[in-house]
């Protein structure tokens, strides 16, 4: 998908991100906010009446609905335990909203336990109010945040070969969307790589399709009578080839909101291109466990660290 026009149009709170710089401290390790675009967002269309609404429990941003001003939040690990490896990470909700907590910032704190540098990042929600083409909206906050990190990757200590993606439910179909689109030109750029260099992928969206998709995310981001070409071209199942990253996925069964075939059809086709992949599927655990320890099938994160350690991502 090529895109052929680039809009110049900026959001009036943009230039106030830009001077809005949070660094707290928080389990310990140095937590900051910046603005993921440096410069103009692609297609962005001024909408003054349309502002994000964020939900909290306390000081605790639990969830943010309307986001048009994307953000990376970065958890910097300890010095004595950086490794190198860096992760950026897509919070689910149906591209309707980002459970910014549950699977974004608790997932950054643990991920910088084990020596990550963690990003999470707050990306734009597909809407016509916001964005000329709302498609590719999150794709193009997708890029450009692998793109950021690289650009900036001596400033982060971070090894421009060890920069994955790990994405939960609607996240994790942004996450493989940029798996096997890295190298769509959805909008003006330099020529840093977007690839990730391996992709972690908890109980995912991975097809458009009538029969396997979450109708949520793909009304959300395709629209209520989506054309056969954006299907496709959105069932990342369909999209892999041989030079996807290698991919780590968790599902259960009795996922009754996204089902688990999403993640069986995707590791069939990673499968079928000898892509490194491994997939732990669990009996029980229905839907957005995340980093819950409260049943077996939620341990997941010890395999996931197998992994890492397999991949020499982490020591």
């Amino acid at each position: 998908m090529i895109l052929k026009n680039y809009s110049n149009v900026q959001t009036n709170c943009f230039f106030f991100f830009l001077s809005l710089t949070m660094s707290i401290s928080l389990y310990s390790q140095k937590i900051e906010t910046i603005p993921l675009w440096e410069s103009e967002i692609p297609y962005a269309i001024s909408n003054s009446n349309y502002t994000e609404l964020p939900t909290y429990e306390g000081d605790l941003l639990v969830r943010i609905s309307k986001v048009s001003i994307p953000t990376l939040t970065v958890f910097t690990p300890k010095k004595s335990t950086a490794n190198g490896t860096a992760v950026v990470i897509y919070p689910g909700g149906g591209y309707q909203h980002l459970a910014m907590h549950k699977e974004g910032t608790k997932v950054g704190a643990w991920l910088s336990s084990l020596g990550i540098t963690a990003f999470v990042l707050k990306y734009r929600l597909p809407s016509d109010a916001i964005m000329t083409q709302k498609t590719i909206g999150p794709l193009q906050d997708a890029q450009e945040a692998m793109r950021y990190i690289r650009r900036h990757a001596a400033d982060y200590k971070l090894d421009v070969n060890k920069i994955g993606v790990l994405g939960f439910s609607a996240g994790g179909h942004l996450a493989a969307t940029l798996s096997t689109h890295y190298k769509d030109r959805v909008y003006e750029s330099d020529n840093t790589s977007a690839k990730p260099d391996f992709s972690i992928l908890i109980y995912p969206v991975i097809s458009m399709k009538n029969e396997l998709t979450h109708n949520g995310s793909r009304v959300h981001l395709l629209g209520e009578n989506p054309s056969e070409e954006n299907i496709l071209y959105y069932s990342n199942e369909l999209q892999v080839d041989d030079n996807t990253p290698p991919t780590f996925l968790v599902h259960a069964t009795n996922d009754k909101s996204v089902p688990v075939e999403n993640s069986v059809h995707y590791y069939l086709a990673l499968k079928k291109h000898k892509i490194d992949t491994e997939m732990h599927l669990f009996e029980k655990g229905g839907h957005g466990f995340g980093l819950s320890k409260d049943d077996i099938h939620l341990h997941w994160k010890d395999n996931c660290e197998n992994w890492l350690k397999a991949h020499d991502l982490i020591p």
